[in-house]
């Protein structure tokens, strides 16, 4: 008897001794049975990555239901269903908040491993996982800093990426009735050319044509037939053509081009008035609808043959309900490594499906047709790799946006409440960051004009905002008065260097000449108009395997102040100040007084940071260039970061200023700058 209590007592002692193993392990490690994969044991490293020990006994999507979209809970299914083990490499997953209230971004190495009964039997899922977050910080960091050991090699394969670049259309059109987003992914980072093309058209009665294509190969080769395909596809439609006809004309082409036999392409043509669709899918993988309501699906093919093959184009109709998003793409994802044309399918519909409702990744200010399109290439690639060029196009049908109507009395004020009524229309229309610069700055120029010249007897009459954008994507705008006073400066005035940079006058008109593409006035005995005209257009997302692991969203535009900050900055070289928010003619008088101050005899150099400024009107430019009369030589020196508003505008206008930092420059540092005009 006591020979069997000693070894009653050495199991009972080992098995706690495995069990405090299992709890030490800085591995995390969980086990889940069953079909609702539910939690039976969690070692610590795992409850304090779930920040809870309270789960167990629950299932794997009820104990984490934040995850849902990121393709977590299907992976841990898969290897339920199949009963094979699956390992996922680096995995990002968002997670928890951090201390400031965003998502919290992990990178895991997931090793996932079927469990099985004494009998052989099913039954669940044990997964081991590594943070390997600070390795890929790290990595991310090293790979930045070796950024000029590979810079002669980055130089030749930038070359190829621009003539990619230059072959694949230059832009996206912003539209009234429809929202548009395109991704573009290499199959091979070393070439950065690949033989895929998309297109998104408006056409002159209205609608918008959409096209998708695939030639075989990848490098520049395929690049240069891709070119000439698309180019001969766009201009057809442009044209008027019918879809039959513009790919009768591809399809003649490859008759004679040996590199573009066997293309596929996929042609459809939108009403956004109706939701009317026709459309062609030849030889090309059939669109995916994405409903506002209801199951997604594929489209049917309509049963034309890939090009060069004595293939017909016949057309197949289908109709979108607003808020529908319309999904073409190539087939290089749903070829993926390791899945059947089947899986590949359902989970592009799935993925996609969550993009545009929103689901998985949080993407800040990405719309549905956006996290279509970048969404959907991270979760799917990640998984598996990709041996092939992938394009994504992707048309959300919307109810076109109502133009922009306001008339306020013509005072100081009104011109930064029209100037942040225009903004937000324009954020809601969906410009691009570089139209968001653009048209404001311009506009405020002309309301500015108006109410400074409008009504010179000192009674504020009206002044008059009106904005649209028409099926081609181009935007009409017009800022009106009832004055009889005569347009700022010198009409047809369109060189800024021209003007000495202390004339305000006419300068404003000249930089709105220079920041759109047409801007015409009609003065006469019922006041003066400025009528400008400006197409709009979104940059697509042309990437490499590189770029797919944590697409960065956009910026939040959001609501900027309309008063300006001007901010004591510290700095080892002297006095140093910051401006935050606009500069026009409403504040300019205090950035005079402010400027005064400051170089009235000092004996240091005034820095003046301009990297916050969100707009930066001709008043304010004015200001500057007096200042710098002012002061002795060189001892007014003007920062914008590069890229930054104010950086734009003054180069725009040829006005001398530093786009790298001062206090980070050593001494006696040259600063390459533009031209004074003045």
């Amino acid at each position: 008897m006591p020979d069997r209590d000693d070894e009653l007592r050495r199991t009972v002692g080992e098995a706690g001794q495995v069990r405090q193993a299992f709890e030490e392990l800085p591995l995390m490690m969980a086990a889940m049975d069953g079909p609702e994969l539910r939690f039976v044991a969690a070692n610590a490293a795992y409850r304090a990555l779930a920040g809870s020990s309270a789960f167990i006994g629950e299932p794997l999507r009820g104990v984490f239901p934040e995850v849902g979209g990121q393709q977590v809970f299907e992976a841990v299914e898969r290897v339920y269903a199949t009963a094979e083990p699956y390992s996922m490499h680096e995995w990002r997953m968002q997670f928890g908040m951090d201390d400031s209230g965003q998502p919290k971004e992990l990178f895991l190495d997931v090793h996932l491993v079927p469990r099985f009964t004494a009998e052989g039997e099913k039954r669940g899922v044990v997964g081991y996982i590594t943070d390997v977050t600070a390795l890929v910080t790290a990595r991310l960091a090293a790979q930045t800093k070796a950024a000029e050991v590979e810079r002669r090699y980055e130089q030749a394969r930038d070359v190829i990426a621009l003539l990619q670049r230059e072959l694949l259309s230059p832009g996206l059109p912003v539209l009234p009735g429809v929202r548009v987003a395109a991704s573009y992914l290499l199959a091979d980072a070393e070439t950065a050319a690949g033989g895929d093309w998309f297109d998104a058209l408006p056409l002159s009665d209205g609608r918008v044509g959409l096209v998708v294509g695939d030639v075989v190969g990848h490098g520049v080769a395929a690049s240069a037939v891709m070119g000439q395909l698309r180019a001969i596809a766009a201009e057809r439609l442009h044209s008027g053509a019918t879809i039959a006809d513009a790919l009768a004309a591809v399809d003649a082409v490859a008759d004679r081009v040996p590199g573009a036999r066997a293309a596929t392409v996929c042609a459809a043509v939108l009403d956004p008035a109706t939701g009317a669709l026709s459309y062609c899918t030849a030889g090309h993988p059939p669109p995916l609808v994405v409903p506002v309501s209801g199951e997604p699906g594929y489209l049917p093919i309509s049963g034309a043959g890939p090009l060069g093959t004595g293939s017909e184009f016949p057309l197949a109709k289908a109709v979108l309900e607003v808020g529908d998003v319309l999904l073409c793409y190539t087939d290089g994802i749903i070829e993926r490594p390791g899945r059947t044309r089947v899986e590949s399918t359902a989970e592009l519909t799935r993925v996609a499906a969550d993009g545009a409702a929103g689901r998985g990744f949080h993407t800040g200010e990405f719309s549905a047709v956006e996290r279509v399109c970048t969404q959907t290439l991270e979760l799917l690639v990640r998984a598996t790799g990709h041996g092939d060029d992938i394009t994504l196009l992707a048309v959300q049908r919307r109810e076109p946006l109502p133009p922009l109507e306001l008339t306020l009395p013509a005072e100081p004020e009104t011109v930064g409440v029209l100037r942040a009524q225009l903004r937000a229309w324009l954020v809601e229309l969906g410009v691009s960051p570089d139209d968001l610069f653009r048209v404001p700055h311009a506009v405020n120029e002309l309301v500015t004009n108006a109410v400074d010249h409008a009504y010179p007897d000192g009674d504020p009459g009206p002044v008059s905002l009106s904005a649209s954008v028409d099926t081609t994507g181009t935007l009409h705008a017009s800022v009106s008065d009832r004055g009889t006073s005569a347009a700022d400066g010198p009409d047809g005035v369109d060189d800024l260097r021209a003007l000495p940079l202390h004339v305000e006058r006419g300068r404003g008109l000249a930089m709105t000449r220079r920041l759109l593409d047409l801007l015409d006035l009609e003065q006469g005995g019922q006041g003066t108009t400025a009528t400008i005209s400006h197409r709009l257009s979104r940059p697509a997302r042309l990437l490499t395997a590189d770029d797919v692991r944590g697409v960065v969203a956009p910026a939040s535009p959001g609501i900027r102040a309309e008063f300006l900050l001007i901010l004591d900055e510290s700095s080892g070289r002297g006095p140093r100040i910051r401006l935050s928010g606009p500069v026009d003619a409403d504040n300019a008088t205090k950035l005079r007084t402010a400027l005064a101050g400051h170089t009235l005899g000092g004996p240091d150099q005034l820095v003046v940071n301009l990297s916050d400024v969100t707009l930066l009107a001709s008043a304010g430019i004015a200001v500057l260039a007096a200042a710098r009369t002012r002061a002795a030589a060189g001892m007014l020196q003007l920062y914008a970061a590069v890229g930054s508003e104010a950086d734009q505008v003054l180069t725009l206008v040829g006005f001398d200023h530093t786009t790298e930092d001062p206090d980070r420059q050593p001494p006696n540092h040259q600063v390459n700058a533009t031209t004074d005009a003045g």
